[in-house]
């Protein structure tokens, strides 16, 4: 089964959710509170975690800086802004029959790209 890394900007009601349907996720606020991009992408390489994020930036560190991000990561951009609809996108997500790793993807309502990064 996935485990997954949520970074800080990902809300407590989203990551609840999430625990309350059994994923396995930690949350980067519980764990190293204002950790950098870098460190929360290593982290998630070397417990073998997908990452989570709402920052664009680890896009920026894939594909401009070539910095490995093989446990994949999930880049969630919705418009719906509540935290109740930001936690239904992210179970949505987990419901689909996808292998994350290794990919970066991003989710919005209606929408899923998925980029193989290898």
């Amino acid at each position: 089964m996935a485990r997954f890394l949520a970074n800080e900007n990902v809300p407590k009601t989203a990551i609840d959710a999430a625990r309350k349907s059994g994923i396995e996720i930690d949350w980067i606020l519980e764990r190293e509170p204002g950790a950098s991009d870098e460190r929360v992408l290593a982290i998630a390489l070397a417990e073998e975690r997908i990452l989570i994020s709402y920052d664009t930036d680890f896009g920026e560190l894939v594909f401009k800086r070539g910095i490995n991000a093989s446990c994949g990561i999930i880049l969630l951009r919705p418009h719906l802004q509540t935290p109740e609809a930001q936690a239904a996108i992210l179970l949505a997500v987990f419901s689909r029959p996808i292998d994350w790793r290794g990919n970066f993807s991003v989710v919005r309502e209606g929408l899923l790209r998925v980029v193989p990064l290898a």
